[in-house]
């Protein structure tokens, strides 16, 4: 399985904090739907207001993948950016979407 992880590590907040920060963003995707070359690898976003994603994509064993999905708080509304890594194999900018 594919795993695939979202952080907020550049946080463009008045008090520096991402309100989700105590929560995991876990999407999988199975193998044969993720090129091999965007396996374990990070890819990151930045916004123009200081803000920055970064996606890390993962292989694991199913077993390992359906234990973080048990623990998702699911996407946040970005699985765009998951939809763009396999497209594309970037996360493309919000004026191309």
């Amino acid at each position: 399985m594919i795993v695939f992880e979202l952080t907020m590590p550049h946080v463009g907040s008045w008090n520096g904090k991402w309100t989700g920060a105590d929560r995991r963003y876990i999407r999988t995707r199975y193998e044969r739907t993720v090129p091999k070359e965007y396996w374990d690898k990070d890819f990151h976003y930045s916004w123009d207001d200081g803000w920055g994603a970064c996606v890390s994509v993962r292989h694991m064993s199913a077993a390992e993948a359906r234990k973080l999905e048990r623990v998702s708080s699911g996407f946040a509304g970005y699985d765009w950016m998951i939809d763009s890594i396999i497209e594309r194999g970037y996360i493309i900018p919000y004026s191309e979407r």
